[in-house]
């Protein structure tokens, strides 16, 4: 009698098993690729409205497209997981769980938005409002973490920073430049920063 014994998987981030019982290349291709389109789309929405939408319309094609891109980043938060990209303490996981949830509340102020409940008179809509820069700022921090624990290899040590300068990055660009440079440079960093990174991570075998 031949027993066969396979070990377990020590990590959260091998390869997911294709139906047929052989290993996928790449278990981060859906990750990426919806960071990637999430980011693609809110640029080219962002390209033709601006910034700041005006008018019911221009809010719900804004809306649907940075919301398309907050799913985005909880793919890849998702991947961040699974790869343990941060570390493997508790810190680690609990600054993930905590950037899912401010991602989460951010996506609950962009429905909001497009939908036209958002009544900044009133406090509760203000705190929304306000997990969409702190989400951001949250994802930088990350990203500074990940190029730090050196887990993730090559380009993809670093471009997370890169990609997750959004916010600290364009907010200055239109505080200081106007809003046409600050348009700009909003619309190209998504297109440089994210929507690459998302095409890395959907390259990701481990």
């Amino acid at each position: 009698m031949t027993i066969q014994h396979s070990p377990a998987p020590a990590r959260s981030d091998v390869a997911a098993t294709a139906p047929g019982g052989t290993a996928s290349a790449r278990p981060f291709l859906v990750h990426g690729s919806v960071l990637a389109a999430g980011a693609l789309a809110w640029a080219a929405t962002m390209a033709v409205v601006g910034i700041d939408p005006q008018g019911h319309g221009e809010e719900v094609a804004f809306s649907l497209s940075s919301g398309l891109f907050q799913v985005g980043l909880l793919f890849l938060l998702r991947t961040l997981w699974r790869t343990q990209a941060l570390g493997e303490g508790r810190v680690a996981r609990a600054v993930l769980r905590a950037e899912a949830v401010a991602v989460g509340l951010a996506i609950c102020s962009t429905v909001s938005d497009g939908l036209g409940l958002t009544d900044f008179d009133k406090v509760g809509f203000i705190v929304l409002d306000a997990f969409w820069p702190l989400s951001m700022l949250g994802m930088f921090l990350i990203g500074i973490r990940i190029a730090i624990a050196g887990r993730w290899r090559g380009v993809t040590r670093f471009w997370p920073m890169v990609a997750e300068s959004w916010a600290v990055v364009t907010i200055p660009a239109l505080a200081i430049f106007g809003d046409t440079v600050g348009h700009v440079v909003a619309v190209a960093h998504l297109c440089v920063g994210y929507a690459v990174l998302g095409v890395l991570v959907s390259r990701k075998t481990d």
